[in-house]
């Protein structure tokens, strides 16, 4: 069975995002990616950095954790708004959506069911690790199938924004062990927890 792991980056206080939903890791941006920080990201989950960056950096490594994303609208949306249809194209790719129309890239699924149904079928193929992206409404709505967290935490408070797992999911807690953890110097952490049965 495969595992759907929520490999998303933080702040302290728990947001992925500012309140306008902006590209937190854009020059300007909530979050400040470091030399140390790009560094971890490029040794351990190269599969996860958007193609213009894997193109930048000359990064061919196909990775070994995940072979298939998810994500929500409106992180799928920033993007779009740079004119990239699919920013992972070196994974298969699905965007939940009940209101965008026909993908405009024929290796992206936009998938209007039940993301809950659908993550399951994924699971249940044969392959590698499923990442999901964000945002924090999907996340929400996937809370009881992830089986993994990898928290990117960042050294700065937002004290308002999108939550991790956006701001409809209700009460539900899951308990989670911590199975790794990498502190950078420039002050960010890896964390990696596994959820408890």
């Amino acid at each position: 069975m495969r595992k759907l792991t929520y490999y998303v980056a933080t702040s302290l206080d728990g947001f992925i995002a500012d309140p306008t939903g902006a590209d937190p890791s854009a020059p300007g941006g909530l979050f400040t990616l470091t030399p140390d920080y790009v560094e971890q990201m490029i040794t351990h989950y190269p599969e996860t950095l958007p193609v213009m960056a894997r193109e930048a950096m000359g990064i061919t490594a196909s990775g070994t954790s995940f072979d298939t994303v998810v994500e929500g609208r409106r992180s799928y949306q920033l993007g779009l708004d740079m004119g990239v249809t699919n920013a992972y194209p070196h994974l298969r790719h699905y965007v939940f959506s009940r209101t965008l129309g026909p993908s405009q890239d024929p290796s992206v699924d936009i998938v209007a069911t039940d993301p809950v149904e659908k993550i399951r079928e994924l699971k249940a193929q044969d392959g590698l690790g499923i990442w999901l992206v964000g945002g924090g409404e999907l996340a929400g709505a996937l809370h009881a199938e992830i089986d993994e967290l990898i928290l990117k935490v960042n050294p700065v408070t937002a004290c308002t924004g999108i939550p991790l797992f956006g701001d409809k999911t209700p009460f539900s807690p899951h308990r989670y062990t911590l199975t790794d953890n990498t502190a950078l110097p420039s002050g960010a952490l890896f964390l990696t927890y596994t959820r408890t049965p």
